[in-house]
């Protein structure tokens, strides 16, 4: 370890995080997250006297431009890490690049995994972390019937056959798979909710990302189905999503996540309140803006203990050690480079804020990789409590 850190030059961080096209909101939501990280590291004094800097370019919700991107701040820029993409399929365009220049991505969302790079950090949620827990919890107060929607792309197909699997292990039964692409118009999903109608499922599971979820939600709403008795239950819709739905269209839903704004640890309340002090005070705070905040954190920690920002030094340093996120206690598994993080189903209330219904004793090992049907393969191996 070096024992003095010159002071001086910014410590230069990639940012792709797209403020335009079919992800732009939710993505502004992780940029926020990570200008806030900065902004506190910086003020705290920077790492070892240098501030971070970050480098920041819209790729417009475009796998092609993120890959162009990353090339851009690697091959021009000089710079070795990047924290950024949302869909999976932008996560794709990266990790090659990074791999090939022996850099690291950091990524904050959920995804389906079955992946690992020794050049990706994943701050975000895998199926055995979300997927599961909502699936237990849908089973047993709504019932066995399912149909699945999502967007027209890798995580959605992926993300649903982990539902199916573990579904029809449990002798439940999928009525119908459908996938919209992220163009789609609102009377596309007119056309999905009125099979919906036909076939009467107990639990609707969207995978449906972007802007593309206030057309389900409100297609749904339109139909006058009910909630209370046949909910979207998703991943993916946090409450930046919310907002742009409407109170009325996202009223009685539920949600899995690790992160809720409504959460009252003092980790949790800080973050609350430096985001919206940030961003103002009607800036919705979701998980995506939580692990975007909380992995730059545990990025500066690991360059200032390495004395170095190559991340071929650094990288040994961000691993298996424990940070107080805003969602509780997390560390990066050296095992898997995936986060043990801590899952919570929500449902919306008619205010449009969540209230959290199910949460986890302590965090979930991540396990990106499980393959087997066998019930017990699927056991988190941790305990969730009702709330409220």
């Amino acid at each position: 370890m070096v024992d003095r850190w010159p002071s001086g030059d910014p410590l230069r961080i990639g940012a792709l995080f797209s403020r335009t096209g079919v992800t732009a909101d939710v993505e502004t939501t992780e940029l926020k997250g990570t200008l806030l990280a900065i902004k506190e590291i910086n003020e705290a004094g920077g790492v070892r006297g240098r501030p971070i800097e970050a480098v920041a370019y819209d790729p417009c919700s475009d796998p092609k431009m993120f890959k162009r991107l990353a090339e851009t701040l690697m091959d021009k820029d000089g710079i070795r890490t990047i924290v950024g993409c949302y869909m999976s399929t932008t996560r794709k365009a990266i990790v090659p690049v990074v791999e090939k220049r022996r850099g690291l991505l950091l990524y904050p969302i959920l995804y389906e995994g079955f992946e690992y790079s020794p050049n990706c950090i994943c701050t975000g949620a895998v199926p055995n972390q979300n997927t599961i827990p909502l699936a237990r919890y849908l089973l047993e107060n709504f019932g066995a019937r399912f149909y699945l929607i999502g967007s027209n792309y890798v995580y959605a197909y992926e993300q649903n056959r982990v539902m199916t699997d573990y579904v029809r292990v449990c002798r439940g039964k999928v009525l119908e798979e459908r996938y919209l692409n992220l163009n789609s118009s609102r009377a596309d999903f007119d056309a999905v909710v009125a099979d919906i109608v036909k076939q009467q499922p107990d639990v609707i599971f969207s995978t449906v990302v972007g802007d593309q979820t206030t057309h389900l939600y409100q297609a749904y709403r339109a139909a006058g189905l009910d909630p209370a008795r046949m909910p979207i239950a998703s991943l993916t819709t946090g409450e930046n999503e919310v907002v742009a739905m409407g109170s009325e269209a996202a009223e009685g839903h539920i949600t899995a996540a690790t992160f809720f704004e409504v959460m009252d640890r003092p980790a949790a309340r800080r973050f609350v309140a430096a985001y919206k002090d940030m961003h103002g005070a009607d800036a919705p705070v979701p998980a995506t803006a939580e692990a975007a905040y909380f992995q730059m954190h545990m990025l500066a920690r690991a360059m200032a203990e390495a004395g170095s920002d190559d991340p071929e030094i650094f990288r040994s340093y961000l691993v298996g050690r424990d940070f107080d996120a805003p969602q509780g206690a997390v560390r990066v598994d050296p095992e898997n480079n995936h986060t043990y993080i801590w899952p919570r189903v929500a449902r919306i209330e008619a205010s449009g804020r969540f209230r959290i219904v199910l949460d986890a004793t302590r965090p979930v090992k991540p396990d990106p990789y499980f393959v087997s049907s066998n019930t017990s393969s699927w056991d988190t191996g941790v305990t969730f409590v009702r709330v409220g």
